[in-house]
């Protein structure tokens, strides 16, 4: 079984292994791999390991030996599933990952906001506490999550996560989900979406990218939050219309704007988010932990076994 990774480098930069993988077949690694560059890669692989690079009608086309795509990721976007389905290509993802991580950066965001951890830090650098006379300074306003009700869209083994740390700071916790209340844990309530916005003082989005929720942050729905809502984007970039929120932040509509994710990615350098002070973007790193990288290379490998085995698991197609 001939096995080709179109894109290594993110998952792997080198501070861990694929051989597990190669127990399984003739492995070809690629740290990355141009659109162009994909059927000449390919042409021989029964099995393509792949994180962000799109394989589409044309790619599947044109590598008929292909039987089985499996995804370094638990979004499969990247991944024409009707056009796996046609040519007869199973397609598997790795769930379930980095739950805790992006849990984690979600927090990561929310508490630097709210305690302006960075701010302060960066102030000390600069001596402006030592340049004071009292034995403390702020020149911000402090946030207590404590009390405060956090709106999440999507509730997955992400957002549950999230859920729960809400919960244990003391949050009141909103969910846009398909889920019945009645199987929801205590501390969750369900709501629509215009009332979780309505509502919320921090909104999180957790919900897949699909053609339904593409942009499902917008002018419109910016209107409906609460004047100095906290928005936190670590889904996918075009989860949210970027210009509507930048205009938001510069109204004051929106106080912060937290986000590990972008339309463009890497964004170009004059992006107005990452000029705006209100604006706090991370380079898509809330996965990127050594613990969940290393989970997601033991589940691809998993995902392959199985597949050569003839049960192929968390099949997405």
């Amino acid at each position: 079984m001939k096995i080709v990774i179109l894109d290594a480098y993110c998952c792997n930069p080198g501070d861990l292994n694929w051989d597990g993988l190669e127990q399984l077949g003739e492995v070809t690694v690629y740290e990355r791999t141009k659109s162009h560059q994909v059927i000449e890669r390919c042409h021989e692989a029964d099995v393509l390991i792949v994180n962000k690079v799109d394989i589409g009608e044309e790619e599947m086309a044109q590598l008929p030996k292909l039987r089985f795509i499996t995804v370094l990721g638990t979004g499969y976007n990247s991944i024409d599933i009707a056009a796996a389905q046609r040519h007869g290509i199973i397609v598997s993802n790795a769930p379930n990952y980095s739950t805790d991580s992006v849990a984690q950066t979600v927090f990561a965001h929310l508490l630097n906001v709210a305690n302006r951890t960075q701010h302060y830090v960066l102030q000390n650098r600069e001596g402006e506490w030592s340049r004071r006379s009292d034995y403390c300074f702020w020149n911000t306003p402090l946030i207590e999550l404590s009390g405060k009700t956090m709106g999440i869209v999507g509730l997955g083994n992400i957002g549950m996560r999230v859920a729960q740390i809400a919960n244990a700071f003391g949050m009141n916790v909103m969910a846009v989900t398909s889920k019945q209340q009645s199987d929801l844990p205590h501390g969750i309530m369900k709501a629509e979406m215009d009332k979780m916005l309505q509502t919320s003082d921090i909104v999180s989005l957790h919900c897949p990218l699909t053609k339904e929720t593409e942009r499902i942050i917008r002018k419109e729905t910016l209107s409906r939050m609460k004047r100095g809502a906290i928005l936190i984007n670590t889904g996918r970039g075009p989860l949210v219309d970027e210009t509507d929120v930048e205009e938001a932040l510069q109204s004051g509509h929106l106080s912060a704007y937290c986000a590990d994710v972008m339309c463009q990615e890497p964004p170009q350098k004059d992006h107005p988010l990452l000029k705006n002070p209100h604006a706090y973007v991370t380079p898509h790193i809330a996965w990127a932990t050594r613990e969940a990288r290393d989970r997601l290379i033991s589940l691809t490998i998993d995902n392959v076994r199985a597949f050569s085995e003839g049960k192929p698991q968390n099949v997405v197609s």
